[in-house]
């Protein structure tokens, strides 16, 4: 369920930076897309920032089409559906048979509003709230339906939406996520399972960042979560717990980066901008020339995987090819050219069309030279 986030407090350089544009909310998903591609500082700027991705790629000429397709929207919400019913008896089975539940059944609390009050704040106030009381009571038994968790992230606080979180079991509570995504005799897609539990490990993190606040122990959260599929070809659900301990140390890190993203942000010239708000005329507050010089002033990382979670990684991927960017060939081709800063340079020095080898370039060079000889072999000819 998606609700807008609230105002963030402004008057900072990152605030400044997105003008007078509504910030977009950091989510699970944005928190998770920086551990696949940490060193990427334009992606880091620009979600710390709060600029909408998709509408600054529309602004320089590079829309992406981004988020799920509507089949896939309403598969998920059919089987979120079916999984609910009856105050939720299947996840009850399930966590049964995972996590060893007792056979008592747990209570519902939805908190997909309060009082009818569909906000953010409200509905987080009470998740912390409930969260306390199930921490302070072994034998309180409730699942928390769609509770909304807060994480500060770089002095921002973000608002999170799990699928569930399971009442109390013995000494720990259990995040839940639902996914769409089948198990085929028991295996899921491994790509799908490792995105859902990086997702995971920013809700573990949320509330154990909400238990240490309240002076409550962290270790009450679990560092597994229980992953909740379709069976199969079938709607029946099946669960497996996966664990988290690698995923949380990763997430934390990125966290703990993020805390410097503002710094990195000062070194951009004075005039940048990425302000996408338009005037009362309707006329942009920054033209595209001036949102292109800002976005070229922040160091891309791009690799192919950038397609699959970054709004803005079509226009970063014709900028690395034609740039001859090695990356655009994905992080194995990068890596295997450590000071070189194209892939033209690394061509001509295979064709022996270079020879002005720096000191800090003999090593790759060499492996380029007996690449482009065992080639010339295999081919029959000369090096090409």
């Amino acid at each position: 369920m998606a609700t807008p986030t609230p105002p963030q407090a402004g008057g900072g350089l990152l605030d400044r930076l997105r003008g007078d544009e509504r910030r977009q909310p950091y989510t699970a998903r944005k928190i998770t897309a920086l551990t696949v591609n940490p060193g990427c500082e334009r992606r880091a700027v620009l979600d710390a920032a709060g600029v909408d991705k998709q509408k600054l790629a529309l602004r320089l000429g590079q829309p992406m089409p981004f988020g799920q397709s509507p089949l896939a929207i309403t598969r998920q919400r059919a089987f979120d559906d079916q999984l609910k019913a009856y105050g939720y008896a299947e996840l009850i089975t399930l966590l049964r048979a995972e996590l060893g539940v007792p056979v008592e059944e747990a209570a519902v609390a939805d908190l997909n509003t309060v009082g009818e009050n569909a906000d953010l704040p409200p509905r987080a106030a009470e998740t912390k709230n409930l969260l306390r009381a199930i921490a302070e009571d072994r034998e309180y038994r409730l699942i928390l339906d769609h509770p909304i968790l807060t994480l500060d992230v770089a002095g921002t606080t973000a608002y999170l939406e799990p699928d569930a979180v399971s009442h109390r079991i013995g000494d720990q509570l259990h995040v839940v996520l639902v996914r769409s995504f089948a198990a085929v005799d028991g295996q899921a897609n491994a790509g799908k399972v490792a995105e859902a539990a990086k997702q995971a490990a920013v809700y573990v993190l949320a509330i154990r960042q909400t238990l240490q606040a309240s002076g409550l122990p962290i270790d009450l959260v679990s560092d597994r979560f229980l992953l909740v599929l379709p069976k199969d070809f079938t709607n029946r659900p099946y669960g497996r717990l996966v664990d988290l301990r690698q995923q949380l140390d990763a997430v934390q890190y990125q966290l703990d980066r993020l805390a410097t993203v503002e710094s990195r942000a000062a070194a951009l010239s004075p005039e940048a901008t990425l302000d996408l708000s338009h005037n009362a005329e309707g006329q942009p507050a920054a033209s595209a020339d001036q949102l292109l010089r800002t976005v070229e002033e922040l160091p891309r990382l791009y690799g192919p995987r950038c397609l699959d979670m970054c709004e803005l990684s079509r226009y970063c991927r014709d900028s690395a090819v034609n740039e001859h960017d090695p990356s655009h060939l994905g992080s194995g081709v990068r890596d295997s050219l450590p000071g070189l800063e194209n892939t033209s340079t690394a061509l001509a020095f295979a064709r022996g069309e270079r020879d002005d080898v720096a000191e800090t370039q003999k090593e790759v060079v060499a492996l380029l030279w007996t690449a482009a000889e065992l080639r010339a072999r295999r081919l029959g000819g000369g090096a090409s």
